[in-house]
């Protein structure tokens, strides 16, 4: 099958080996996927990965249990153990045992064929395409932070970073009616922002007057965690929805000192993904910059690297 693959260099790959499903699992064809930050920083080193990349899909079941092949679905990218105490405590997100596709011991989706746990899967409506669909992996992250502050209308945040997830979180923030700001640097994607309904300020414009109750971290950079911690006020919070693989040493006095909470954010919630998608609650079709065959994947990757573009998608098809 095709594949993009890392292993100390990205490369695509015309006949990696196909996989076979495991008990419990299913054989899942690749329809369309999605390049992410951390696609990035895995290739640049993050968590010492080697494998087939990619862990936002959408595709069709092709083996598996009667009732799901031939279904088109989305996956859950944490398959877990079930038995450790974390998942027998409603934390299997962060079970000890788990692999991550296409992150963390387990191959992913930048290929025609991927193994998924039938446990993970999700059916999409009918009325979210395929272009909507892969993006219910990070907008289930994006309301994950929902799930993690309590956020109405009188709550004022801000959103660092304008870019992929930065622009689904500031969404999935808007339907609160929140006091709500999202701070990057590139004007198209602010732009984007302002079309949304979103008020955007460029970081250089911005005056920092430590008065937000909630800033979320979305930047994927050490600049950006600066940033959130001159915005939150003291006991404030800060939620991080983005990983980082650059080594540039922070200073955390301020947290000490304001008496900031950070909270790691990481995985969410599909179920509310898929609904706000079929509701029409989130728009994201504006956020695709461009889409290339899976055979054009290096070309892909750098377009996904260059800050001009948003969303950079893989057609298998």
């Amino acid at each position: 099958m095709r594949a993009v693959v890392f292993n100390r260099e990205l490369s695509y790959q015309p006949n990696y080996p196909a996989p076979n499903p495991a008990e419990g699992e299913c054989l899942v064809q690749v329809r369309l996927a999605g390049i992410c930050a951390t696609d990035l920083h895995l290739t640049r080193g993050y968590m010492d990965f080697s494998g087939v990349l990619g862990h936002e899909m959408v595709g069709t079941v092709l083996e598996g249990p009667t009732d799901w092949t031939g279904k088109r679905v989305v996956c859950e990218i944490n398959h877990v153990c079930g038995q450790c105490k974390l998942c027998q405590s409603g934390l299997s997100n962060h079970c000890k045992n788990r692999t991550v596709m296409g992150i963390a011991g387990r191959d992913g989706c930048f290929a025609d064929l991927v193994t998924v746990n039938q446990k993970n899967l999700h059916l999409v409506p009918d009325s979210v395409s395929d272009e909507e669909a892969v993006f219910v992996e990070p907008l289930a992250a994006a309301y994950q932070v929902l799930a993690q502050s309590f956020i109405d209308s009188r709550t004022s945040v801000s959103v660092v970073g304008a870019g992929r997830l930065g622009l689904l979180v500031a969404q999935v923030l808007a339907t609160k009616g929140c006091n709500l700001t999202v701070v990057g640097r590139n004007p198209n994607k602010l732009l984007l922002c302002e079309k949304k309904g979103v008020q955007a300020i460029h970081v250089d414009e911005l005056v920092a007057r430590q008065d937000r109750d909630v800033v979320v971290e979305c930047s994927g950079s050490p600049a950006g965690m600066k940033v959130a911690m001159e915005l939150v006020r003291p006991r404030g919070t800060i939620i991080l929805k983005s990983t980082c693989a650059d080594n540039e040493a922070l200073d955390l006095a301020p947290i000490v000192v304001n008496e900031i909470s950070v909270v790691g954010s990481r995985c969410g919630p599909f179920g509310e993904a898929l609904n706000a998608l079929a509701r029409e609650a989130i728009e994201v079709r504006s956020m695709i910059s461009k889409t290339f065959p899976i055979e054009d994947a290096i070309k892909a990757f750098d377009a996904a690297a260059d800050p001009r573009n948003i969303k950079t998608l893989l057609s298998m098809g």
